[in-house]
């Protein structure tokens, strides 16, 4: 098969690119080293907080912006009169945003402006020759793309994560996403059980397995596993567990006054754990740096001994991948998919949840112990070459595209012998 009889793929999702979502980039890289044309689309302006590396600032140069294209009158007007000449599908369309929309005149209002920023798509997607549209992350954008569906006929999927989209799936609609899309790609065996939750069985068979991946080759170099230094990425909010971690630095800098912890991200709970930080008296013991692009999280990974993540709440979290891949230990919590990454006490360890005492004394072991971080480190890395390689995982997903457009047969949950 040349790459000329690869369908075009348009790939969506509310912000793109962003660096918390590096893993979107990777898989949309991966696709197009697969031969697929991807043309990028945005609901929203990328805050130029997100645009940390040459790698970002290229993608968002590339990307369609549909609120921004949707805020020209003329443009809205021209592609809604487009679809209005086909009245029967038009009004089908505006009835399944009405259908679909929250509870309350909010969400009417929400889904009404979903529903205009799905014709401009649309007319772009048409315009652009996409065979077919991805989204991720299946809220308000996935909205969006099957609304844009409706209108056009251009068959899409999408990638669910969780965990939050599970915490209110009636208002998201997520049953009649997953109806309606040609497959949906969940992240885990946890994931696809949880809207099978909510989905009508027989929708099932279209829910396949497609891990996020990384690079392994950016994380070839092993670290000297002989230090103290920890290391969190991810956004500062709540569900990522920070207050617990700090509080974990608190029972062990008597006894290893010489710990260090880097938190690589930035968000909204910023300033009350820096606060938190300095009341603990952690100040000297704790940084936090922001946002880092890919080459500086590599760069972090290769300095760090031990790498911790104590959220609440996780689909199965990329970062895990990312220090797996650079053979760091890490220490992260019993949660959603997480143990179908992590195998505790051979490629990590797992807690519970908020369970601070727990951290430390999993901390504790891992820096007592460097052959075990070793071994963990070696472990980790194969398990991520093994399942977690983004351009298997890339591949896997291209065989789908290609099986639901009708170039070969439509395959299992996952690929075979995996």
């Amino acid at each position: 098969m040349t790459h000329s009889d690869l369908p075009k793929l348009a790939y969506l999702t509310g912000e793109y690119p962003r660096a918390s979502d590096t893993f979107i980039q990777r898989e949309v890289a991966a696709l197009r080293a697969c031969g697929h044309d991807v043309l990028t689309c945005s609901i929203r302006r990328t805050g130029p907080e997100h645009l940390v590396g040459p790698e970002q600032r290229d993608e968002h140069a590339r990307t369609f912006m549909v609120l921004n294209a949707a805020r020209n009158p003329l443009r809205l007007i021209a592609s809604h009169l487009r679809w209005m000449a086909r009245p029967g599908r038009y009004l089908k369309a505006l009835k399944l945003a009405w259908d679909t929309a929250p509870k309350g005149v909010r969400g009417r209002v929400y889904n009404l402006i979903y529903f205009l920023e799905a014709g401009v798509l649309a007319a772009h997607l048409r315009d652009q020759g996409i065979d077919h549209l991805h989204n991720h992350i299946a809220k308000a954008s996935c909205t969006v793309a099957m609304l844009a569906n409706a209108l056009s006929g251009i068959p899409y999927s999408f990638t669910i994560h969780g965990p939050d989209i599970f915490f209110e799936p009636h208002h998201w609609r997520i049953d009649e996403k997953a109806r309606r899309a040609t497959f949906v790609a969940c992240i885990s065996d946890f994931c696809r059980s949880q809207l099978m939750c909510f989905a009508d069985p027989a929708d099932w068979d279209r829910f396949h397995i497609v891990h996020c991946g990384i690079d392994p080759a950016r994380y070839a170099i092993p670290p000297a596993h002989d230090g103290k230094e920890l290391l969190f990425v991810g956004r500062l909010a709540g569900v990522k567990g920070v207050p617990v971690l700090l509080d974990a630095l608190t029972r062990l800098k008597t006894g290893h006054p010489d710990i260090r912890l880097t938190l690589i991200g930035d968000g909204p709970e910023r300033p009350v754990l820096e606060t938190k930080s300095r009341e603990l008296g952690l100040s000297d013991m704790v940084r936090f740096v922001g946002y880092k692009s890919q080459a500086e999280v590599a760069d972090a990974l290769g300095t760090s001994d031990v790498f911790v993540l104590p959220s609440f709440a996780e689909g199965v979290p990329v970062v895990l991948m990312e220090a797996m891949a650079a053979q760091v230990p890490v220490i992260t919590t019993r949660i959603a998919g997480v143990p179908e990454l992590v195998d505790h006490g051979a490629s990590g360890l797992l807690v519970p949840p908020g369970d601070a005492g727990a951290l430390s004394a999993s901390i504790e072991t891992a820096l007592a112990d460097p052959d075990l971080r070793k071994s963990m480190g070696a472990a980790g890395r194969e398990r991520v070459m093994d399942a977690f390689n983004i351009q298997s995982e890339a591949a896997w997903l291209s065989h789908l595209f290609m099986a639901y457009a009708g170039l070969c047969a439509v395959p299992g949950k996952r690929p075979e012998g995996d």
